[in-house]
């Protein structure tokens, strides 16, 4: 594995990469048409901001043939886009109404679920978007409906998904009201998982795009799907959402929203945590069938989060070189940066900021 990272990485950020931000220019285009400027703005700036989720998303098409690599792409980047943009209206335009919570979310459940009828998202609000979030659920359908194999894991991106919106409409609830609600909600997700971790590990939509890469090109038997689902949650997902909580620490105090992070009761608790966390999902993975792929997409996934600039301060580095140990990153002792292959991974990342423009 080790040998192949750094042409893996190369192959990702050059064939992959610029066809997820094509996508992403096209959505845009639909996204300027909203009637409303403040949906308008958050729209665009999900799309400008977290961009990256769906490239890191797309991270699997580079295992898959060419038709099926397209067709995997065009299917994360609008229901990623969905995900971030109803996050934003969230977080930024409509105070702390569940129910209104509850309503956008079921936009994502009708995403995965080819052949549902749209519901009224926006039934709880003033102003709808003109139709932007229902182009984006339409065309997660048609992708979600291409996989040959999406039948046999169905159910357990349903579950994914389940978890995503009821953490979604819990997160988002006025300070103090959202702590009690979901320590309540996801304290039994996994033993020895504190609730914030098991909220993270609700959180995240990786285990929905690595199901939807094991359908995407061969025949998935119903036990498969279930080892894929355990093989990523909670550990993995855990991980995926908790590293993003890592790097807007800051920006979450800002803004005044809940991070889980900030749950930890120390800087050195949360980094044991995480790196807790990392080391089982690495052991997860390693027992899948097509273990390197996941592997992969575990170790570029921490090797991005703990590299950037938020998190490279003295006080955050130690944290984050030692999650990327636990994940089976190697860590160049001068720079703390992870090694990939022979070399160094500041030249990629360097690489991704070029391919990257949406």
């Amino acid at each position: 594995m080790k040998d192949r990272s750094a042409a893996l990485a190369v192959r990702f950020l050059t064939g992959v990469v610029p066809r997820a931000s094509g996508e992403l220019r096209r959505l845009r285009a639909f996204a300027r048409r909203i009637a409303d400027p403040a949906m308008a703005r958050e729209a665009l700036s999900s799309l400008q901001h977290k961009a990256f989720h769906v490239h890191g998303g797309c991270v699997f098409a580079m295992f898959l043939a060419p038709k099926h690599a397209s067709a995997f792409i065009k299917l994360v980047a609008p229901f990623q886009t969905a995900v971030d943009y109803i996050d934003n209206l969230c977080d930024r335009i409509g105070g702390t109404d569940e129910a209104d919570f509850r309503a956008l979310h079921e936009s994502l459940m009708d995403a995965i679920t080819p052949g549902a009828p749209l519901r009224d998202y926006f039934c709880k609000r003033p102003n709808d978007d003109s139709g932007y979030l229902a182009s984006l659920v339409r065309a997660s359908q048609a992708g979600f409906a291409a996989l040959p194999s999406y039948k046999a894991v169905q159910a357990e991106v349903s579950d994914v998904t389940q978890r995503y919106c009821e953490l979604q409409a819990l997160k988002h609830l006025a300070p103090g009201e959202r702590e009690r609600r979901c320590s309540v909600a996801f304290a039994n997700v996994a033993p020895g998982m504190a609730w914030w971790e098991g909220a993270a590990a609700c959180g995240s939509t990786i285990a929905t795009f690595a199901l939807a890469f094991a359908a995407a090109a061969r025949r998935v038997e119903s036990e498969r799907a279930q080892r894929l689902f355990e093989a990523y949650f909670p550990y993995f997902t855990g991980l995926h959402i908790l590293l993003d909580y890592f790097v807007d620490q800051q920006e979450d105090r800002d803004h005044a929203e809940l991070n889980f992070i900030a749950c930890y009761p120390s800087a050195v608790a949360a980094g044991s945590g995480m790196a807790r966390i990392a080391l089982i999902a690495k052991e997860r993975v390693a027992g899948l069938d097509d273990a390197d792929v996941h592997q992969f997409a575990l170790r570029a996934m921490c090797g991005y989060y703990c590299t950037r600039p938020a998190v490279r301060t003295p006080n955050l580095r130690p944290t984050s070189s030692a999650v990327m140990q636990a994940a089976g990153l190697e860590i160049d002792r001068k720079t703390d940066l992870p090694k990939i292959g022979d070399g160094r991974v500041r030249p990629l990342l360097d690489l991704y900021a070029r391919v990257s423009r949406v």
